[in-house]
């Protein structure tokens, strides 16, 4: 297992996820760029986005990935999960779920079989072993469904030494908790849970993001996020034990 101790050129004080993102709540939707994630979404060819009948949106923070699916076509039931209420508070203020529910991303509580399309987008990072995900994510999925993961590239916290942080108001670089998971975690974790692999996208640094970092030239060319399409065949068997319906709290 890589250690993020062992890249991190920062030294930045470290809080774990729901402090760091209950204090970055404020300042979160200025700060993540675009580029980083929903570009990458835009570039997919699956899954169907205005198809879908009911979506999961787990890590679901502010609403960015919510709003995006709405913004795509996607108009059946979209649920969203996450730790932090003030991340929620934000999201029920756009409208964009059905429900939302504060929980872990790892033991939902929500319905099992029930998701044409569970998503996540740049939560990946603060899970210390993807196995308990991977296995929510087949078990929320019905047959023939989609899980798409959006993921922080481990080449690139590798070469930045940059974990996920933010900047408080009196101006201190804030690290939150941070883990380097290389592709071949992903793809054993997800194989294990019976996700097959359907598409993939890199996301590098390029001219827009060096219209938006110009310090980030150094960069140039390297991947700084990916996507990651998976899978459920209908009447496929999932190989990783269930999670439980641990701890989830429904706020509708």
């Amino acid at each position: 297992m890589v250690d993020f101790s062992d890249f991190d050129t920062r030294g930045y004080r470290t809080v774990d996820v729901a402090t760091g993102y209950g204090r970055w709540v404020s300042t979160y939707e200025e700060t993540v760029e675009d580029v980083m994630d929903l570009a990458l979404l835009d570039e997919l060819t699956e899954p169907p986005w205005q198809k879908l009948r009911r979506t999961a949106d787990l890590g679901c923070g502010t609403g960015r990935t919510g709003a995006w699916l709405r913004g795509r076509g996607v108009t059946g039931t979209l649920d969203g999960v996450d730790l932090t209420p003030q991340m929620l508070a934000v999201a029920r203020e756009k409208g964009v779920h059905d429900r939302l529910v504060e929980g872990d991303v790892r033991a939902t509580g929500l319905e099992s079989g029930a998701y044409d399309l569970v998503i996540s987008s740049l939560i990946d990072e603060h899970l210390p072993d993807l196995t308990p995900y991977y296995a929510e994510t087949w078990r929320l999925a019905a047959d023939g469904a989609h899980c798409v993961v959006v993921a922080f590239h481990p080449h690139f916290i590798m070469a930045s030494g940059m974990p996920t942080h933010f900047t408080d108001a009196s101006g201190e670089h804030i690290a939150i908790s941070t883990h380097i998971h290389l592709f071949s975690d992903h793809v054993t974790a997800a194989l294990a849970a019976g996700w097959r692999l359907v598409e993939m996208r890199e996301g590098i640094v390029d001219a827009r993001w060096l219209a938006r970092k110009p310090k980030w030239d150094k960069y140039r060319g390297h991947p700084v996020s990916a996507a990651l399409v998976w899978r459920k065949e209908t009447g496929a068997t999932g190989g990783a034990a269930m999670n439980g319906c641990v701890g989830a709290r429904s706020n509708t």
